[in-house]
């Protein structure tokens, strides 16, 4: 079961991300990312929005995911730019 925070729900709303980027991202990830903290970073560059990396943080307990929050990360795009140059 998947759960969204109330917190994703007002992200995702406010930097106008689609629901289909959103279960793109959950569904076909470019990179996973699990953290010490104990979420799991969903990562998926999305070619329509010019190429940007959405980000999407999840807890997992149990039989339950709960979505914390999203967004485009910067960091991520330069990053793999520097790789590109270097």
């Amino acid at each position: 079961m998947i759960k969204e925070s109330k917190h994703f729900g007002e992200m995702r709303e406010e930097r106008q991300i689609s629901s289909k980027w959103i279960e793109q991202t959950l569904q076909y990830p470019d990179l996973i990312e699990r953290k010490d903290d104990g979420t799991i970073h969903y990562i998926k560059k999305i070619d329509e929005f010019g190429g940007r990396w959405l980000r999407i943080v999840v807890a997992e307990k149990k039989n339950i995911s709960k979505l914390i929050t999203v967004f485009f990360d910067r960091t991520l795009r330069r990053k793999k730019n520097e790789n590109k140059s270097g």
